[in-house]
């Protein structure tokens, strides 16, 4: 047996240890460096570029410009981003001069980038980068996201009439009839912020030309296939003349999902026909890639005396920033689960993803579900206190169930266990103290205890074509003897190739020293689709499950080796309908429960948590001791942005853009215990019951907190992050004391 054992991860003795190389650490023979010129403006037309100071500098080999891009655009949903802003450009021969080039020449963010400057060593690769000479017509930023909307704002975006780069919608029932049948109502408005994702390595790689001629790329991503797919479409090439390649990852939560050094270094590699290295600082990193979406709520939520939801209605505004990124389907996803797991007979949600000149928006861990659920969870503790209700009986009594229907006012598929985790979570809570008064010598210290619970999908959603692919081998005479398996899944800290080994060791019955993994390489396996919406082990389980299945008859017929590759294709969603939201919109869903108990010094406004517990039904725990770490992990990066992570603009410029300004939670700001309780319900559409869960210890963190802040001081909180100044402001507001 091995799934179900907490076996020592794949990784781990050479991550410990040093050998484990992350794309920082590759080098080559004859490499060259490279740095891109961001443009640092939020909103700017690109006049020209003057590189011919620059390029006379010694050691400089070449400056690439959105001019060199055959295709120069790029984007995970929609091609509607720039590889580089294109501008005409000044060379050192005077009649010399390439063209602009779509996109517009128009700079939409302050990470956008310009040129990329190749010499023989990073230092002079960046001198030169500060020795381009740019000319801007600078533009008005606009950030506010209902100035954007406004009928005379400025259109930023060719693709984006009015600024608005996508809608949802849900009308399910009546909901102003049912508002008027409603005994008590709660309505606020919300706020969340943005949140870098703050990963220990930032963006490098290296690329170079392969011994088959092939472009390849070694780099971090979360989907090695969808990386070489972009490379190759922006450099007009067949897909097989490009390779991907992810050596060690230094985290990802979603933030690898978009290009970032991708297709400029498979441009430089291509050119020059020699390896090309880049490694960007933090603060490039910071400014160079997408962040969790900010977003604004006004939410409505209806009961009867006896706690019965009637109606709930929710107006939400994304920021997109100036690119789709991932905002279509994060938008798509904040709509599903903004009302939370519960059954509501009417339902109104408008959803719209604004554009603005802000830094990009896009995946981070949850996926627009801990903003909907923020406010969903919210609303129900704001209800519960006004009905003088437990909140967990609140919820239990209207909880999801098999055979519920959704907010898309279609039956939750099945396997839905809402009301366990629920269940499990209180019970674990009644284990433990309550958390104690304030004592006579310290009144401004008072305690508190919130509760939360949460849902989301697992894998893509509306109607996206689902695939995972994998190969398996057998060898050996009589017995089998040993086992390849090759799969292009991401490892990206999560465990997942941990994962795989235990999955074919299981199906096998074979030691895991037995078998053989082949990973991570777009020249070895199949598309695995990617390392985020909870689906990887999910959907890696099924294929290599498959796969073995294959391989096993081809063994039985005395193949040797007998070698099988299988396409796993899960049961299709449907995109929502545009005027009802109506659809099947996601193959399954993830469940959490949450309680949190905190201190709150209302003097200072400092929120202490002493305590999160934390269930999460992840259908089989193939390695428990992963499972835990997940849960402690999502808990504290969400304990980040609930509480602590501020990322600060100010007219599109970034000002917190290094770590010295944008605060992560260390060793002193994390939870006294998390207590993590596996719960483990077989999903009737998982191999072995396998449920996709990285995501869900994330999800109710911060209303759990935001309910534990109003047990103890009787003020709520709608913003977040809840910084001690914000915290300290509502306190006086709401109590007249300073």
């Amino acid at each position: 047996m091995a799934v179900g054992l907490s076996l020592p991860r794949v990784d781990a003795l050479a991550k410990v240890t040093g050998q484990a190389l992350y794309p920082g650490d590759l080098s080559m023979p004859g490499m060259a460096h490279a740095k891109v010129l961001f443009a640092r403006r939020p909103h700017a037309r690109v006049k020209r570029m003057d590189l011919r100071e620059a390029l006379a500098l010694p050691g400089v080999l070449a400056i690439f410009t959105g001019a060199d891009v055959p295709n120069n655009e790029y984007g995970l949903v929609l091609f509607d981003a720039p590889v580089m802003v294109s501008a005409e450009v000044q060379l050192p021969t005077p009649d010399e001069r390439r063209p602009m080039k779509p996109f517009d020449g128009v700079v939409r963010h302050v990470g956008e980038k310009l040129a990329l400057i190749v010499a023989e060593t990073e230092r002079i690769a960046e001198r030169a980068r500060d020795l381009i000479r740019v000319e801007y017509e600078d533009l008005p930023p606009l950030t506010d996201l209902h100035a954007a909307l406004r009928p005379d704002a400025p259109q930023l975006h060719p693709h984006y009439p009015g600024n608005v780069m996508k809608r949802y919608r849900i009308r399910k029932g009546d909901v102003e009839a049912a508002f008027a049948q409603c005994d008590v109502i709660v309505e606020d408005t919300y706020t969340t912020g943005a949140q870098e994702h703050a990963y220990l390595q930032p963006e490098a790689g290296l690329a170079y030309i392969d011994d088959a001629g092939r472009i390849t790329v070694q780099v971090a991503g979360q989907w090695a296939h969808e990386d070489q797919h972009q490379i190759a479409h922006a450099l007009n090439l067949p897909l097989d003349q490009v390779r991907v390649i992810y050596p060690a990852i230094g985290g990802a939560f979603g933030g690898r999902e978009d290009m970032s050094v991708q297709i400029v270094l498979a441009l430089a590699a291509w050119k020059l026909r020699r390896p090309v290295k880049i490694i960007w600082t933090r603060e490039e990193s910071i400014i160079g890639h997408h962040k969790r979406h900010p977003m604004w709520f006004h939410a409505k939520l209806g009961a009867t005396r006896d706690g019965r939801l009637l109606a709930a209605q929710v107006e939400v505004l994304a920021d997109a920033g100036p690119y789709a990124y991932t905002s279509t389907k994060v938008l798509g996803n904040t709509t599903v689960t903004c009302a939370g797991p519960y059954v509501i007979p009417n339902v109104a949600v408008d959803a719209c993803a604004v554009v603005t000149n802000n830094v990009p928006s896009g995946a981070f861990r949850g996926f627009g579900a801990p903003q909907a659920l923020f406010v969903a969870e919210t609303q129900m503790n704001k209800l519960a206190a006004k009905l003088g209700m437990d909140p967990i009986e609140l919820r239990l009594k209207n909880a999801l169930r098999d055979g519920s229907l959704t907010v898309n006012n279609t039956p939750v598929p099945p396997g839905c266990t809402i009301t366990d985790v629920i269940e499990r979570c209180a019970a674990a809570i009644e284990r433990g103290a309550p958390p104690s008064s304030p004592s006579a010598s310290e009144p401004r210290r008072r305690r508190g205890r919130g509760f939360a619970c949460g849902h989301k999908n697992v894998g893509f959603s509306f109607g996206f074509p689902e695939r995972c692919e994998a190969t398996v081998e057998l060898h050996g005479g009589a017995e089998i003897e040993r086992a390849v398996v090759r799969h292009a899944g991401a490892e990206c800290g999560q465990g997942a190739h941990t994962v795989f080994l235990q999955l074919a060791a299981e199906m096998l019955k074979l030691p895991v020293e037995k078998i053989e993994l082949v990973l991570s390489d777009t020249a070895t396996s199949g598309n695995s689709g990617s390392a985020s919406a909870s689906r990887m082990t999910f959907m890696a389980a099924h294929a290599i499950q498959g796969a073995i299945a294959d391989a096993l008859n081809k063994w039985r017929d005395e193949e040797r080796p007998a070698v099988a590759h299988h396409v796993y294709r899960p049961r299709p969603t449907t995109p929502m309908d545009e005027a009802t939201g109506q659809g099947d919109p996601n193959i399954t869903y993830g469940y959490v429960a949450q309680c949190a108990e905190v201190e709150v010094d209302v003097e200072t406004g400092h929120v202490h948590v002493q305590r999160i517990v934390c269930a999460n039904d992840v259908g089989r725990a193939v390695n428990p001791q992963q499972v835990v770490g997940q849960i402690e992990g999502g808990v504290v990066q969400a304990l980040g942005w609930t509480n602590l992570e501020n990322f600060v603009t100010r007219d599109g410029h970034v000002l917190s853009s290094h770590f010295s300004t944008y605060l992560i939670p260390s060793v002193l700001d994390i939870p006294d215990h998390v207590e993590s309780v596996i719960v483990e319900n077989p999903d009737p559409h998982g191999a072995f019951g396998i449920r996709g869960m990285a995501e869900m210890p994330f999800l109710v963190v911060a209303p759990a907190v935001v309910a534990a802040i109003h047990d103890a001081t009787g003020v709520w909180v709608n913003d977040l992050p809840v910084t001690p100044e914000r915290l300290r402001k509502a306190w006086i507001a709401s109590t007249g004391r300073h």
